[in-house]
C-alpha cells in the first residue's frame, strides 16, 4: 500500500500556481514527477503525491525544482483566472479515473512527438553531414582536377618546347648541310680555278711548236752553233696533272681500339639496338589518346625520368609501362622501373625487371656495363629487402667484377657478407 504524502502548501496569482511538497529524507529525481495538463503526481516508492488539478495547466512550460527536502512546483495556467481550490472536489471515481487515463495517453503521444521529432532532427543531421561531406569530396575532386589540368598544362608546355627544340635542331641541322655543301661547290670552284691557273702556267712555261722550231733552228753564219738539240721539244716529258690524296679512317663505335675489340659481340650488340629502336608497335588501344610526339618511347622514357627525380614514383611507373607497351626490347627501360619498384618497395618486381634488363644487355661490351651494373646492384638490393643475402651478395660480387673500382658496392658487399655470417652464427 502506499503512503499519501497529504502535507503541502499552494498560492495562485492570476496566471500561475505555486505548489510546496514536503519530502523531508527523500531522494527526488526528475523521472519521480510525472505532471499533464490536469494532472500532477509524485511517485517516490512507497510515497505517492497526486493531484487532480482544477483547471488546465501549460504542462509545457510549467517547472520543478528540488532542494532542501522540497519540490517547489511553478504551475502556469492556461487561462488566467483564480482558481476555488488547488484540486477538483467531489468528483467522482469515474472521472477521476478518465483524467488519470488521459493524462497518460496524452504523455505518451507527446513522448512520441518527441521521439519522432528526434528522428528527423536525427535524419536532418545524418543528411547534413553526407551534404557536407559531398561537398568535401567535391572540393577534393576539383582540387584534384585543378592540379591534373595544370599537369596538363604543364606536359604540354615542355612538349611544345620539345617541339621547338627539335625544330630549332633541324633548322640548324639543315643550315649546317647548306653550309658544307656551299663550302664544298666553294671548294670545287677553287681546285677548278687552281687547275686553270696551272694549265696557264704551263702554257707560259712551255713554248708552242712553231716558235720552237724557229728558236731552234741553228743559223747558216760561219761559227753559228746551239747549245740545245734539234729534238729537245720531244725529249721534254709530259707535265702531272693535280690530283687530291684522301685519307679515310676505320669508324668504330665503341672506344676501344679495334685490336682489342671483341669485334663480333659488340656487332651482335649494335645489331640488337637497332632492332629494339625499330620495334615501335603504336597500334594498341591504350595509346590511341596519345599525341604523336607521346607514342615515342625515349619520350615516355625522360618523361618517367622527371616524374622518378620529383619523388612521383607511382606516375613513372605508369610512364615505363607505356613505353613498355611500344617497345619491349630496351633494357634502359625495364632498369628504370626496376628502380621505381624498389622505392615502392615492390621488391619481387625489381627483381623480375632487374633480370629482364640483364637478359637484354647482353652480350656484355663495354658499351652497356654501367646498365649491367645497376641492374646487379639493384636486383642484389631487392634481394637483401627479402633477406635472401646470399642471392644479393652474388650480385654485388657480379657488379664488382664489372666494375672493381667502385668502392660503394665494395662497401654494401662487406655489409652483407657481415649479415650473412651474424645469420649463421645465430
Amino acid at each position: 500500500m502506499p503512503v499519501w504524502l497529504r502535507q503541502y502548501r499552494w498560492r495562485q496569482s492570476g496566471t500561475a500556481v505555486f505548489l510546496s511538497l514536503p519530502v523531508p529524507g527523500l531522494r527526488v529525481s526528475s523521472a519521480n514527477i510525472f505532471c499533464s495538463e490536469q494532472y500532477l503526481k509524485v511517485s517516490i516508492p512507497p510515497f505517492l503525491f497526486e493531484a487532480f488539478l482544477f483547471a488546465p495547466i501549460d504542462d509545457t512550460n510549467s517547472t520543478a525544482k528540488i532542494g532542501n527536502g522540497t519540490i517547489f512546483f511553478t504551475l502556469y495556467k492556461k487561462e488566467v483566472a483564480m482558481w476555488e481550490s488547488l484540486t477538483l472536489e467531489n468528483a467522482d471515481k469515474e472521472k477521476l479515473q478518465y483524467l488519470r487515463q488521459n493524462a497518460v495517453l496524452k504523455a505518451q503521444e507527446k513522448a512520441k512527438e518527441e521521439e519522432q521529432a528526434k528522428k528527423v532532427t536525427k535524419q536532418e543531421s545524418k543528411k547534413y553531414a553526407v551534404e557536407a561531406t559531398l561537398k568535401l569530396e567535391e572540393a577534393d575532386r576539383k582540387r584534384i582536377e585543378d592540379l591534373k589540368e595544370k599537369e596538363r598544362q604543364n606536359v604540354t608546355k615542355e612538349l611544345e618546347l620539345w617541339k621547338k627544340q627539335q625544330k630549332d635542331a633541324e633548322k640548324q641541322k639543315e643550315y649546317k648541310q647548306e653550309w658544307v655543301q656551299k663550302e664544298e661547290l666553294l671548294h670545287q670552284e677553287a681546285e677548278h680555278l687552281k687547275e686553270k691557273e696551272k694549265e696557264k702556267m704551263n702554257k707560259t712555261m712551255i713554248p708552242n711548236e712553231g716558235t720552237s722550231k724557229t728558236r731552234l733552228k741553228p743559223s747558216k753564219g760561219l761559227g753559228s752553233c746551239s747549245m740545245f738539240p734539234e729534238n729537245l721539244e720531244e725529249q721534254l716529258p709530259a707535265t702531272r696533272s693535280p690530283a687530291t690524296i684522301k685519307v679515310n679512317f676505320t669508324s668504330r663505335v665503341f672506344p676501344t681500339p679495334l685490336r682489342e675489340s671483341r669485334v663480333a659481340e659488340e656487332e651482335e650488340w649494335l645489331h640488337k639496338q637497332a632492332e629494339a629502336q625499330r620495334a615501335v608497335s603504336a597500334d594498341l588501344s591504350e595509346l590511341k589518346d596519345l599525341k604523336e610526339e607521346e607514342k615515342s618511347p625515349d619520350w615516355l622514357k625522360d618523361k618517367g625520368n622527371k616524374m622518378f627525380a620529383t619523388g612521383n614514383y607511382l606516375a613513372a611507373v605508369n610512364a615505363y609501362n607505356l613505353a613498355l607497351h611500344l617497345n619491349n626490347k630496351l633494357p634502359l627501360l625495364y632498369l628504370n622501373r626496376a628502380a621505381c619498384h624498389l622505392k615502392l618497395r615492390n621488391f619481387h618486381k625489381a627483381i623480375e625487371d632487374s633480370s629482364k634488363a640483364l637478359e637484354l644487355l647482353t652480350p656484355p661490351v663495354p658499351d652497356n656495363e654501367n646498365a649491367r651494373v645497376k641492374a646487379y646492384v639493384r636486383r642484389g638490393a631487392a634481394f637483401c629487402q627479402l633477406e635472401l643475402y646470399t642471392e644479393g651478395l652474388q650480385d654485388f660480387e657480379a657488379a664488382l667484377k664489372i666494375d672493381p673500382k667502385n668502392k660503394a658496392i665494395e662497401k654494401d658487399a662487406e655489409k652483407i657478407k657481415h649479415l650473412i655470417h651474424g645469420t649463421t652464427q645465430n
